[in-house]
């Protein structure tokens, strides 16, 4: 073969490695060691057939850069779960961005149906909510403690059972996604619906505002959470339904551990909205407004900036290079 025809043949191959380096940009070690091999093998083609090219060059230049990553992450295993949520995951929340804007939309959506709905029918919230769970809320209105049932059951017990529930809630939507992502909106759904009519009987007798002072210390983790688990579970869902240039199961496999690793990053936010639900919602009548709007802010401001935010900034830290990519083929 003659070198043009190599190099030509290869070019894109190369250039998409080299990127993927820079960006850090691999599903896991085992992908960015096989890329590794195929450009070792290219290296030996070249400088058996080409001695003289500058494509040796460039090709040992790339070879040492991805053995430096190889070698470092390695290394760098000591810290794997400090890098998991510092890197990791805001990269794949960069990567799969589209699918987070989506998941909003359809939360969006569904919540606004709710609360028409429960707008339009009288009897549409006690059907969602329940006759129990709806004349407990009306007694608490009526005794001037609208979210008084979150005062029931111990702090430590509220807590775990809460937390546990959540947690049940995020993976099963997830999982779901299986079905074609059908099965995450199913779970969207029956939870939004919830909780636009849940929102809407607050409105609907004048206690909004007390409602929303309870309900939200805990609810932008724990809602915020879910839809990010939701944003998994449709990208199960598209890896099935969208494989690429893999195969159906090479594509479901790198959907699911990408799914899975967003899915683990929301636990953390999860517990934190199981404590404040235990133990900080149930004085949310008797704080300060200040201090209840302050919690619900920072709480809602830390998770999206976590994952609306500090992803376009790392992804923006680790694609600074004196050296472009293009400008390795100077020599084509």
């Amino acid at each position: 073969m003659r070198e043009v025809a190599f190099i030509k043949q290869n070019k894109e191959k190369w250039l998409s490695f080299e990127k993927a380096i820079f960006n850090n940009d691999f599903k896991d070690a085992d992908e960015l060691a096989s890329q590794y091999i195929h450009v070792i093998n290219d290296l030996a083609y070249a400088q058996t057939y080409y001695p003289k090219s500058k494509v040796i060059v460039y090709l040992n230049q790339l070879a040492a850069k991805a053995y430096q990553k190889i070698y470092k992450t390695k290394a760098e295993d000591t810290n794997r779960i400090f890098r998991f949520w510092k890197t990791e995951v805001p990269l794949i929340c960069y990567q799969y961005r589209k699918f987070i804007y989506v998941a909003f939309i359809i939360f969006f959506a569904f919540t606004f149906i709710g609360a028409i709905s429960a707008a339009n029918d009288g009897e549409f919230v006690r059907s969602i909510l329940g006759d129990d769970y709806v004349n407990m809320s009306l007694e608490n209105i009526e005794a001037g403690d609208p979210v008084a049932v979150y005062k029931s059951g111990s702090n430590w017990g509220s807590f775990i059972g809460i937390t546990i529930n959540n947690l049940k809630v995020g993976i099963i939507a997830f999982v779901l996604g299986v079905f074609l992502g059908i099965g995450t909106l199913y779970i969207m759904f029956k939870n939004c619906i919830m909780l636009g009519s849940f929102q809407y009987f607050f409105y609907d007798k004048g206690v909004f505002w007390e409602s929303v002072r309870g309900i939200w210390i805990h609810g932008s983790m724990e809602i915020f959470a879910i839809v990010i688990e939701a944003a998994a579970g449709l990208i199960l869902g598209a890896s099935i339904l969208f494989p690429g240039t893999h195969s159906r199961y090479t594509s479901f496999k790198l959907g699911a551990k990408t799914g899975i690793k967003i899915l683990i990053s929301t636990f953390p936010f999860t517990f934190c909205a199981g404590f404040l639900e235990g133990f900080i919602t149930r004085y949310s009548n008797i704080m300060p407004h200040w201090l209840s709007v302050g919690i619900i802010l920072s709480t809602l401001g830390f998770i999206s900036y976590y994952y609306l935010i500090y992803p376009f900034k790392i992804q923006k830290q680790i694609t600074k290079s004196p050296q472009t990519t293009n400008a390795s083929f100077e020599f084509i």
